[in-house]
């Protein structure tokens, strides 16, 4: 297939969704896939030549520019990730050796970055309009050796050490004082935009705080200037209380269906003790990272009764070691912030839940989600 082809294409999905917290280019790698009907193996490489730019209305960043010429097709004859890959791998950390094997989990640096830690942002104008370089980081989380060990396959004890080394990481990255917000987000399934064969996940760390993210923290921030209390404890709270939307507890955590949905059988992980940061929790608490592997594996294992495809992204706090000189939201944000995780299941039956709208579409309501997700058989 012509090379322009597939770089107009690619450049009419980023343009079109690439607006919140979802991973871009996973996300438009698989709706490339899908609206142009090409198979993975026959998509170029890109060596992107992006910038960011921000919508002056939305205030959304957009990742944008033009691909450079076809450079010919990916082709893999074994993992890249797997032991005994011929394939050379940037790795920057790893997790503690479990028995039997040389590593359990460990951070590469995506083969394609959409963003790279080398430079400065050199934030600029542009009349009314800013931009800047894609500056920033864009790492692959092996969540296991194993290739067939997905999160909802493996161990209680594997999960865990996954859960230490992307705290780890994040951490490490909100070191950087040119970091904003660090994301980590995992797609599975071809209609999700899965990139990736092996148990994977991904961090990009970037300049700005993504739109979603920013909302949470204007929202969190008002509801505790005038009540002086967590909004996401108050939903914790009711949702225990009322026993309507909650999937399961697991010790201190809670795995429950939100009461707006954007999209059908969307499920929260939410610790429930008050934390702001993830990266706290998955490095000071051993015995809450053990319950939060095990209801992460259950509740995917629950996911996957009904769709295998699904996206999944943790909502952490920004980096509050450089605060914004204009923004508040900083000043308050360990009582006003909870970090959790959020999987977005994907129904192709339900496409209309899917349409990138401001006003969402879930055709099952969180009651029903909540009452199918129970009933589904899981292992352990």
């Amino acid at each position: 297939m012509d090379g322009s082809v597939i770089g107009a294409g690619l450049r009419r999905i980023i343009a079109k969704h690439a607006s919140g917290l979802l991973p871009l280019f996973a996300y438009a790698r698989g709706k490339l896939q899908q609206e142009i009907g090409v198979d993975s193996g026959s998509l170029p490489v890109f060596s992107f030549r992006m910038e960011l730019r921000k919508d002056p209305i939305t205030r959304s960043w957009v990742i944008t520019g033009d691909d450079p010429a076809e450079t010919g097709p990916r082709i893999e004859s074994a993992c890249r990730f797997c032991d005994g890959s011929a394939t050379s791998l940037q790795v920057i950390a790893k997790s503690p050796n479990a028995p039997g094997v040389p590593w359990s989990a460990r951070s590469v640096v995506h083969p394609t970055p959409l963003y790279r830690i080398e430079g400065e942002p050199g934030r600029r104008g542009d009349g009314i309009y800013d931009r800047m370089h894609s500056v920033g980081a864009h790492e692959v989380l092996v969540e296991n050796p194993r290739h067939d060990r997905h999160l909802w396959k493996a161990s209680d004890d594997e999960i865990a050490h996954f859960l230490r080394l992307a705290a780890e990481r994040i951490l490490d990255l909100k070191r950087d004082p040119r970091i904003k917000y660090v994301s980590l987000f995992k797609d599975y399934g071809k209609s999700a935009g899965q990139e990736f064969s092996h148990p994977t996940s991904q961090i990009t760390a970037t300049m700005f705080v993504p739109r979603r993210v920013l909302y949470e923290l204007r929202a969190g921030r008002e509801y505790f200037i005038g009540k002086e209390r967590c909004v996401f404890c108050d939903i914790i709270q009711q949702e225990e209380r009322q026993a309507l939307r909650v999937l399961e507890a697991r010790g201190d955590y809670l795995a429950l269906c939100p009461y707006a949905p954007r999209v059908p059988y969307e499920t929260w992980i939410v610790p429930r003790n008050h934390e702001a940061s993830f990266e706290r929790t998955g490095l000071n608490k051993p015995g809450l990272r053990t319950n939060l592997a095990a209801l992460l594996r259950r509740t995917l294992q629950r996911v996957r009764s009904v769709t295998e495809d699904f996206h999944l992204v943790l909502h952490t706090s920004p980096s509050s070691s450089h605060p914004s000189k204009n923004l508040g939201y900083w000043k308050t944000i360990d009582d006003d912030y909870h970090w959790h995780i959020e999987i977005l299941p994907v129904l192709s039956s339900k496409a209309r839940s899917y349409t990138f709208k401001e006003v969402y579409y879930s055709p099952v309501s969180s009651e029903t989600a909540v009452k199918q997700l129970r009933e589904a058989k899981i292992d352990g």
